[in-house]
């Protein structure tokens, strides 16, 4: 269910006709998946791909989607997480409605079929080390070892767990461990941990449990208990699913779900690993878990990146079981091809350069009439104030211009946006030499950038603002986090690129930004948010992308083909 009005057709991919089949054949009838993160962190692009293949499914189908939370380390997680991604689902435009539930509302049910495992034989209390039982798994190539726990009696078992439970032993001090065979060619099926031992506060249940169960037994009985119909995972899970199935085949579970795995996301010059993106916070290499450079989904909203483009983004680079790395120019296309639609149009200034207009009357201003959206009647138009002293940006003037070079430079005419045509008559410095201020004058038979009555034509118009109307503001320019194509995760910090944020202070913008809240097209420099998260009162701008689009003929090209 969507919690918005935007259309979204059903997709087509190897998940999806497993579903199609299974409905064909009658093994469903209410098709029901889930999203099931960890809460210990923020959600990032790659969980976006998972969230709209969950959700995305069970619309399609007429199903439900559930939102439930894997709370099964009280460690790590917090209700700031849990919170966090309930806000993320939702601005991607999907709903749970009353399906939102918690690994941790099952912990008297996961506990009571743990009992039962080890009275059929088939669990056991393990007091070994984890450097022990680390040593006894074996390899790929060497098969593992018995615990010399592994054949207590029933009754020892369940005594040891109890007490486990009761808060008896110290953490570490043991595990259950279901018994299955420590020679399986599949490492997760040596007799894998079902509970450990961890005195910690849960966000949930508080301090009513010291021992957990682990994800692997945890999840498919989730499953199970909510009847989810296609447990969706991602590839690495792919060896787990012997052990999801052995539990659902060992336990009296209400049902058995069947899992089905997907290549995850990766992104050239991306890392998408929480680990990494935790300690990026807490070491204050970014500003927060929403930090517009971060590949999280609150980052990305924070930078402007709407979730209609999050939506196209993993539409486009579909679903499959073969693992491929995705050009991040694909989700900059799907941005522009988003906001190039919605955006209205704005002029700023982001370094400026000062204009006199020599020939302008002093002390006059005019307002231009400047259309919000050229494609878009609908959006109407509204004033630009156009005065004697101007701003333009400094790359738009060269003294000494190559012999392509058709902005303004000494001698040259350019069309103003909205304006006039404008000469640059001479060029003032400072005493380093720089250029500070452009004398110029305009043609007054040119109101409106119109051409004018000789006929005359310029290579290039130019956007401008108002010095005496325009505000100023501070405006972010964010670019990719880290310097490599291929940043290594175990040595993110030497990569960071300290290039990936310039803040620029004194931007002159149209008064219009000043009450914008939606993105914006900042004219000929792309797109750009205001920053939610500033001081009030403040006037920030965040950009969201560029308007160059290098990889726009190759996508659209190949969604042609």
């Amino acid at each position: 269910m969507t919690t918005d009005n935007t259309s979204r057709e059903p997709g087509s991919d190897f998940i999806r006709d497993i579903v199609q089949a299974d409905i064909a054949a009658g093994k469903q009838k209410t098709v029901v998946t889930r999203f099931p993160p960890e809460p210990n962190g923020y959600l990032h692009i790659g969980h976006a791909k998972s969230i709209c293949l969950n959700f995305g499914i069970a619309e399609e189908f007429g199903g439900r989607c559930h939102l439930r939370m894997d709370d099964t380390n009280p460690t790590k997680e917090e209700q700031l997480y849990i919170d966090a991604i309930q806000d993320d689902v939702r601005w991607l435009g999907f709903d749970w409605g009353r399906h939102f539930h918690h690994a941790s509302d099952y912990f008297e049910q996961l506990y009571a079929w743990a009992e039962g495992l080890i009275e059929a034989g088939r669990a056991y209390v393990d007091d070994q080390s984890p450097d022990e039982m680390r040593a006894a798994r074996g390899t790929l190539t060497e098969p593992g070892r018995d615990s010399p726990f592994r054949n207590r009696s029933v009754a020892e078992n369940l005594d040891l767990f109890r007490r486990m439970r009761s808060g008896e032993f110290p953490n570490g001090a043991r595990v259950l461990r279901a018994k299955i065979d420590m020679t399986s060619g599949n490492i997760n099926l040596r007799d894998p941990v079902l509970y450990r031992i961890l005195h910690a506060t849960h966000p949930r249940t508080g301090d009513n449990w010291c021992i957990y169960p682990s994800y692997d037994y945890a999840h498919g009985q989730s499953d199970a208990l909510e009847g989810v119909t296609h447990s969706i995972c991602t590839l690495e899970f792919e060896d787990h699913r012997p052990l999801y199935d052995w539990f659902l085949d060992n336990l009296p579970v209400p049902a058995k779900p069947r899992q089905y795995e997907f290549a995850r996301l990766n992104i050239t010059g991306m890392i998408l690993s929480k680990r990494v993106l935790t300690q990026l916070v807490r070491d204050g290499h970014v500003a927060s878990w929403d930090d517009p450079r971060m590949p999280t989904i609150a980052g990305l909203r924070r930078r402007g990146v709407p979730a209609a483009a999050l939506r196209d983004f993993v539409k486009r680079i579909g679903v499959s079981k073969a693992n491929s790395i995705v050009d991040p120019g694909m989700l900059d296309f799907s941005i522009r091809e988003v906001l190039n639609k919605t955006a209205q149009r704005r002029m700023a200034v982001l370094k400026p350069l000062k204009i006199v207009i020599e020939n302008y009357p002093d002390g006059q201003t005019e307002e231009m009439e400047a259309v919000n959206h050229p494609e878009d009647t609908t959006a109407g138009s509204r004033k630009v104030a156009f005065s004697r002293e101007i701003y333009i940006e400094q790359e738009d003037f060269m003294e000494n211009p190559p012999k392509k070079f058709f902005r303004l430079s000494p001698g040259s005419e350019v069309r103003l946006r909205y304006a006039y045509f404008l000469t640059c008559k001479s060029v003032v410095k400072n005493d380093k030499g720089e250029v500070v201020e452009l004398r110029c004058t305009y043609d007054p038979a040119t109101r409106g950038g119109n051409t004018p009555p000789d006929g005359r034509k310029v290579k290039a118009t130019l956007h401008w603002v108002s010095a005496a109307d325009s505000v100023k503001a501070e405006v972010r320019l964010y670019g990719p986090l880290f310097k490599s194509e291929s940043p290594d995760p175990g040595n993110f910090a030497a990569e960071l690129d300290p290039g990936s944020l310039e803040v620029i202070h004194e931007a002159r913008l149209e008064p219009a930004l000043a009450k914008d809240t939606a993105p914006v097209q900042f004219e000929r420099l792309g797109y750009f948010c205001p920053d939610k998260e500033s001081h009030p009162g403040a006037l920030v701008f965040n950009r969201t992308v560029g308007l160059r689009d290098t990889f726009a003929k190759e996508v659209k090209g190949a969604v042609k083909k």
